[in-house]
């Protein structure tokens, strides 16, 4: 490796950069040089003599194994080693050992919308009432079985009340649809992996030799299926090295195990530690915000954040008297970080829950500055999108009966319910997939001649496309959008299917810069890609306009200037872990908010509303007890913004430590500390529910008991 390269490192990097066999854990604060130091070490195992081929590196996004794979390269390091999400790595798994998994290797990758059908198809031959029984609900149970590693078979000889056995019973038809439509959905992906991994000791040897060197990044984002895929694939050799921080865990609602990170040493126990402290990327100041914030949580593993750059005095908060004042005063302040030079791609608003998007939008469209909502699958939701890609998952999993049922008439072409019905009620009948039956079809007395014509000319074209699925994506797609029918059929719809056409343009354009990046173009891959596609993988860093995202979109970004609205009780820590004992949800929701904080280089703006409409009625606000334990400067500035009310009749209260106190949301509790600030004197109180809250006396509404 260069040397001008190597002096570019710090002492710490360099001791996880050059550490070769044996278990590392790299604790890896925000913006301290992650990244780096994954790709470094990449290259300089393959300087010290190993094969590239031998090298497997995984990550959590598809932008950020393209970003590593592209830093590997720039380094020197030749692209044989295998660089990906989880994901993508379990697909190349079971498709290469399909036969011992038990499944076909063709297999479709449903996403959240074919989950839905198929469980919603689940409940209904169940002969369960959705009211009851909401499909939603029981595909998120589902979903937290398969991340447990519990199958169908082993949940249904455990399950020991009504709930329980209703669930396995949807659990097994769930499954079995997909088995019959010859399609896995994320959970399973991950679930069959570790399975195979498990009850086969030559595939999991196999892969071992194959993959000498397993470097994971983001590892405290694992969940248990992951796991125990990481601790199979090294289980020859523990050449394994995890790179995390737990203080940036916020996947717990989809299964993120933060224990997998905290118990690494007693996994490993001869494991190298390294901390990386240094940061990169953000002021003194935010990174001070930062610190004060995080130090509340216990499950943590103890580090500092150093900061590389200089105080700048540029970290604000802010009360607004309502959500319309705050988005507007946002987009003013970003003009006048436009007009200082600040340029739009480094401007952020980040907030917790989709929903406040809308208020935001209005003002950026209002003041006329341009933004970018961060919310990238929903291209691929899209109709005509999902039309589109329904014919090429067709092409290569002809069992794929969602993807059927949504082309077979679209765009029309005389096919009926009623037909359709016909083929469906042979194919079961007969044992045989709804395509076999399609291709039978003139055997079915059922159906009119005519009907058994147009069923015939469609599956002939179908047959036609299959022809072509070797070879390059979007040759392919632009055929298929044409001889379907599908771009005449939006052209004839006017303004409005001209802009669906465009979409449709738009994915056959992406499809062809798949096809010159990849080594050997094929269209299972691409499918493959595109059902893997994340929020964070549609974000477009080059463009020229501010970003509105989530918190939890936000992870793996940054930017100069940021903005983080809505800091109020019930959104920030959301309602869903005030609302129940558990401590640990209250500490992920202190991690969004740190990971929010350090997504800012060097300009960061906070701020609540005292009044926000929830379900149509404005409603009075508490501040998110964060605030308070951002610093005492902090929200002290935040009382004195000139959107306060000032004329606000406020009585003071004391209290004494050991004091019950009563809250409407909160109910009993006992005072712990007393902080007297004056008319912004704050309270800690330890609720009965064991929660431990800090509230602002004038806004908390206690009552002494």
């Amino acid at each position: 490796m260069d040397d001008i390269l190597l002096r570019q490192l710090t002492g710490s990097q360099k001791k996880a950069v050059f550490h070769v066999e044996g278990p590392l854990l790299v604790i890896a604060g925000p913006g301290s040089g992650k990244t780096r130091v994954i790709t470094y070490r990449i290259a300089a195992l393959i300087d010290s003599g190993i094969q590239p081929y031998n090298i497997c590196a995984i990550t959590f996004t598809n932008k950020a194994a393209d970003e590593m794979r592209q830093r590997a390269v720039a380094l020197g390091a030749s692209a044989g080693a295998h660089i990906s999400t989880f994901h993508s790595l379990c697909v190349r798994i079971l498709r290469r050992y399909a036969d011992k998994a038990g499944i076909n290797p063709n297999f479709s990758i449903y996403d959240e919308s074919d989950q839905a059908r198929c469980i919603k198809q689940a409940v209904k031959d169940c002969e369960l009432d959705t009211t009851n029984f909401p499909p939603a609900r029981m595909l998120d149970a589902i979903s937290t079985l398969k991340n447990k590693l519990i199958d169908a078979e082993s949940f249904k000889s455990r399950a020991d009340d009504f709930f329980s056995k209703t669930l396995a019973e949807i659990y097994l038809r769930y499954q079995g649809i997909l088995s019959e439509r010859n399609g896995l959905d994320f959970d399973d992906l991950l679930m069959k992996a570790a399975f195979l991994l498990q009850d086969c000791s030559d595939v999991c040897c196999e892969l071992g030799e194959r993959f000498k060197f397993l470097l994971i990044d983001e590892y405290q984002d694992t969940n248990h299926a992951q796991y125990r895929i990481a601790k199979a694939l090294v289980s020859e050799h523990n050449n394994i090295c995890a790179t995390g921080d737990p203080d940036q865990s916020i996947y717990r609602w989809r299964g993120a195990d933060i224990r997998n990170i905290l118990a690494f040493e007693n996994d490993w126990p001869d494991a190298t530690v390294v901390k990386l402290e240094e940061n990169f990327r953000s002021t003194a100041d935010i990174l001070e915000v930062a610190d004060n914030l995080i130090a509340f949580n216990q499950n943590r593993k103890e580090k500092r954040l150093v900061p590389t750059r200089p105080r700048v005095k540029d970290v604000a908060a802010s009360v607004f008297e309502d959500e319309i004042e705050e988005a507007q005063a946002v987009t003013l302040r970003v003009k006048e970080l436009a007009s200082e030079g600040a340029s739009l791609k480094d401007i952020a608003v980040f907030y917790r829950v989709n929903a406040m998007s809308r208020v935001l939008e209005e003002a950026f469209i209002r003041n006329k500055i341009p933004y970018q909502i961060v919310r990238g699958v929903e291209f691929y939701g899209r109709k005509e999108i999902r039309d589109l890609l329904a014919y090429l998952k067709v092409l290569v999993n002809p069992n794929d009966e969602i993807a059927l049922l949504r082309i077979i008439n679209t765009p029309a072409r005389g096919i009926g319910k009623t037909t359709i019905d016909r083929v469906r009620a042979y194919a079961a009948r007969n044992s045989i997939t709804f395509f076999e039956a399609l291709k039978k079809s003139e055997h079915i007395d059922s159906v009119s001649k005519a009907a058994k014509a147009k069923l015939a000319s469609f599956v002939n074209m179908l047959e036609q496309f299959k022809k072509d699925i070797a070879g390059q994506v979007a040759p392919l797609a632009e055929r298929v959008s044409v001889e379907s029918g599908l771009a005449d059929s939006l052209r004839a719809a006017g303004p409005e299917g001209e802009g669906a056409l465009e979409n449709v343009n738009e994915l056959i354009s992406a499809a062809a810069g798949y096809d010159q990046q990849a080594e050997q173009p094929s269209l299972i891959d691409y499918l493959q890609q595109i059902s893997l596609f994340s929020d964070a993988d549609a974000y477009d860093a080059s463009s020229e306009r501010v970003a509105l995202m989530t918190l939890h979109a936000a992870k793996g970004l940054e930017f100069e200037n940021v903005f983080i609205v809505g800091v109020e009780d019930g959104l920030l820590p959301h309602e869903r872990s005030n609302a129940g004992e558990d401590e640990d949800e209250l500490e992920e929701e202190r991690r969004l908010f740190f990971v929010g904080i350090t997504r800012a280089k060097t300009g960061l703006y906070i701020s609540y509303a005292r009044y926000r409409t929830v379900r149509g009625q404005m409603l009075r606000t508490i501040p998110s007890q964060f605030l308070f334990e951002l610093g005492q400067d902090l929200i002290e500035q935040a009382q004195e913004n000139r959107y306060c009310d000032d004329n606000e009749n406020i009585s003071q209260i004391d209290f004494e430590a050991g004091q019950l106190v009563r809250h409407k949301t909160f109910g009993l509790g006992r005072v712990k500390e007393f902080i007297d600030m004056g008319e912004n004197s704050v309270v800690v109180v330890e609720f009965d529910s064991g929660q431990t809250k800090s509230l602002m006396v004038k806004y908390a509404g206690l009552s002494k008991t």
